[in-house]
């Protein structure tokens, strides 16, 4: 970027100084901020909610498949944005009077839209937005069965009865109304899943007595297909998925030895939290300067008159990290890296 262009303010017209914390501005004159930049971070989850099937624990038994048996939340990040975004420093502000010089107002304008210097109340941030997902229910899976939950139990009991031979044991049948067991359910929904394959191959090799051609066997076969699907997650479980999306800011200090930052964290019971919540793991910001950070911030010595300061950025590699991998990897200036410059006021260059 070119700056020279814009120093075309008179010595006479103009004159700028730092302002320190707690010293009042001067009479008549014109306030304004450093650059700052803030590091935007747009981030997108997906939240799986499983449920395990009630038929889990027999899957292999009945279907020979594994299944998951214990339900739970899943997040995974799904995608990740980074922009930075340019605001007014509050801890550098700095005077300056234009006098009545109309090309030196012009001039600082034109100094402002290069974005070198910004006005005091400038604010480049976004408010978070945060989207928590649904949670499957318990009851999923009601309607799924494929068979009645009562059964018959036939008994024998024994009672006593006086013969011509003496005291004789009898036995006697007993039928008893008895609730079917978790894996007696699992067995006859396993025959019919197979029953159901059965079918379908019969329909589509013609082994049926009914015929079944054009739309009416596709018809058969997706009915066939959905009531499989059914039965099916009664033992592989059901899942329910939902997206979260979160914006988080990250402000890169130029005093930091070590430039990484928590960015934000992910947690498989929370999702998406800021740096602060301790549950997730962390998602680390690295910045690798191309250029000489500016200790502290770059302080200046004492403002002279005649003068007009501004920051120069140092364009750093931003690298996002989720332990060893890599989420996103770009290039952008960050200004609070760089040193404080000054131009005299009295330089026109054309």
């Amino acid at each position: 970027m070119v700056f020279a262009s814009v120093l075309a303010l008179s010595y006479n017209a103009a004159s700028g100084q730092l302002i320190n914390a707690g010293v009042p501005a001067p009479a008549g004159a014109i306030i304004y901020s450093l650059p700052l930049t803030t590091v935007m971070l747009e981030v997108t989850a997906e939240c799986e909610s499983f449920v395990a099937g009630p038929y889990a624990m027999y899957a292999e038994k009945y279907l020979g498949i594994q299944a998951r048996t214990e339900s739970g939340d899943t997040y995974t990040i799904k995608a990740v944005k980074m922009y930075p975004a340019v605001e007014a420093d509050p801890s550098l502000k700095v005077a300056v009077n234009l006098g009545s010089s109309k090309s030196a107002s012009a001039n600082f304008l034109n100094f402002c839209s290069q974005g070198l210097i910004m006005a005091s109340d400038t604010y480049g941030g976004t408010p978070f937005e945060w989207r928590f997902p649904s949670k499957a229910g318990d009851d999923i899976f009601a309607g799924a069965g494929v068979s009645q939950n009562l059964d018959s139990k036939t008994t024998t009991l024994y009672k006593t009865v006086r013969t011509a031979g003496g005291l004789e044991k009898v036995p006697v049948q007993q039928s008893q109304i008895v609730e079917k067991s978790t894996e007696k359910k699992a067995e006859q929904t396993a025959a019919l899943i197979f029953k159901l394959r059965q079918t379908r191959i019969d329909i589509i090799t013609g082994n049926t007595d009914a015929t079944y051609s054009g739309e009416a066997m596709g018809a058969a076969i997706r009915e066939i297909e959905r009531l499989e699907k059914e039965y099916l997650s009664l033992f592989l479980g059901k899942s329910v998925k939902d997206t979260q999306r979160v914006r988080f800011d990250v402000t890169p200090k130029a005093g930091n030895e070590r430039q990484m930052y928590i960015a934000f964290r992910i947690s498989d019971s929370q999702g998406l939290q800021p740096s602060s919540n301790m549950s997730g793991r962390p998602i680390v910001l690295e910045l690798i300067p191309e250029g000489t950070v500016a200790a502290g911030g770059a302080a200046v010595e004492s403002a002279a008159k005649g003068r007009i300061y501004y920051r120069e950025p140092v364009v750093v590699t931003a690298r996002l990290l989720d332990g060893q991998k890599e989420l996103l990897q770009t290039r952008f200036p960050v200004y609070q890296f760089g040193a404080i410059q000054s131009f005299p006021a009295d330089i026109a260059v054309k």
